[in-house]
């Protein structure tokens, strides 16, 4: 073993060298999928590998370096740019004359624009590089079509509670790469409490247990709470108090108090919530708690939307500021809200009651006789103030505004 191997971070150390010890993705790499069988017969096509953080994506990745015998190649979009790829075509063309494979594997190509993106194309399209791009982005939106269409695209799904402490079991016991070596002596519940604090992020796992192994040989539940609270601030991502703090913004931001509302926005962004999260709260906020008596809201409330997906974290969270204070400050309304939930409890208490007769449209001449659309008011002849029953007869007098 190296010696320099074990300042590695323990998320490092423990990575996966083939698809034995890989968990989780049963859907990408379990038995008789496709990229399982590239990765085992070293046939691996150009894909772009998209998920949540600790998912798996680059630990994917280095199995497949680890398992081919072409050369294998990686960067980071955020430090390497078009003079690195100008290289690697360099090295790939030598390779090529050797008869030697190249494949290039960039982690968060999102973070590429769309000329650094447009110099992989054609590299691709002759297949001088066998290209693997990793993303937590939508690549639909942030990886060029071209791009997009000339890779096959694998979808890894946030890792279960379950799947979290199988990996953290395995760093326990791996007396090579491990913290076994350190006798740890750690109970069920409280590997369990790491896997739920994790929120489906391997490498936050592995953190959180290695902070844990340099406070306690014997580690409890508040040390795990310790560890979350000087790496990342406590915030349980499916927990109560997720729940508790998305309600405090809500509550905050209908009883007009702006204060507290940004107090309670930075409490989340802070704990690393997805801001996409946030956004679609607000946007919710924006139709059920302010609705028509400010129909601006909703625009405000869609565009910060928008914008942060634009940008993410961190330049996003001023966006998200906005936003909050914005909807804190407008006047409020429900009606739209309380409205909407009258006319759906009678959906669901009086069952399909029949569109009138007058306002149901006739395109065949067997409708028109039957009555279909006969003595119905065309409003705009009308000023749009015609006297006209639009409900149902059983619901003609009912106000849901």
């Amino acid at each position: 073993m190296n010696k320099h191997a074990t300042f590695k971070p323990l998320a490092d150390r423990m990575r996966p060298e083939n698809l034995v010890n890989f968990f989780g993705q049963e859907e990408v790499v379990g038995r008789g999928r496709l990229l399982k069988k590239a990765i085992e017969s070293d046939r691996v096509p150009s894909i772009i590998l998209w998920g949540p953080p600790g998912s798996g994506k680059t630990t994917l990745a280095f199995i497949i370096a680890k398992q081919t015998k072409s050369d294998f190649i990686q960067m980071s979009a955020v430090s390497g740019g078009l003079k690195d790829l100008r290289d690697i075509i360099v090295k790939a063309e030598e390779n090529q004359r050797l008869n030697i494979k190249t494949i290039l594997f960039i982690d968060e190509i999102h973070r590429w624009n769309k000329k650094q993106q447009d110099g992989l194309l054609p590299c691709l399209e002759s297949g001088l590089i066998t290209f693997i791009g990793a993303t937590t982005e939508n690549p639909s939106f942030e990886v060029r079509s071209a791009v997009l269409s000339r890779c096959r695209t694998f979808v890894l799904e946030k890792l279960s509670e379950k799947q979290i402490e199988k990996i953290i079991v395995n760093a326990l016991q791996d007396e090579e790469k491990g913290v076994a070596k350190l006798k740890l002596k750690i109970q069920p519940a409280v590997i369990k409490l790491i896997a739920n604090l994790s929120n489906g992020d391997a490498r936050t796992a592995l953190n959180i247990l290695e902070y844990v192994s340099t406070i306690s040989k014997k580690v409890e539940e508040k040390h795990v709470k310790e560890a979350v609270q000087r790496s990342h601030l406590m915030y349980d991502k499916n927990g109560e108090e997720h729940f508790n703090i998305i309600s405090a913004l809500h509550k905050a931001m209908r009883g007009s108090d702006e204060n507290a509302s940004i107090y309670w926005l930075a409490r989340m962004l802070e704990a690393g919530e997805e801001p996409l999260y946030i956004a679609r709260r607000v946007v919710r906020f924006a139709s059920e708690d302010i609705g028509l008596a400010n129909s601006k809201a909703l625009e405000q409330a869609v565009a910060a939307y928008n914008a942060c997906h634009f940008i993410g974290m961190p330049e996003c969270n001023v966006i998200l500021a906005q936003a909050v204070v914005y909807m804190a400050k407008c006047p409020k309304s429900n009606k739209l809200y309380t409205g909407y939930k009258k006319a759906a409890s009678d959906v669901h208490e009086k069952g399909n009651l029949p569109v009138p007769l007058h306002i149901r449209n006739a395109p065949t001449k067997l409708m028109k006789d039957l009555g279909y659309g006969k003595d119905y008011k065309y409003s705009p002849n009308f000023d749009y103030n015609e006297d006209q029953q639009y409900l149902p007869d059983e619901l003609k007098d009912r106000k849901y505004l």
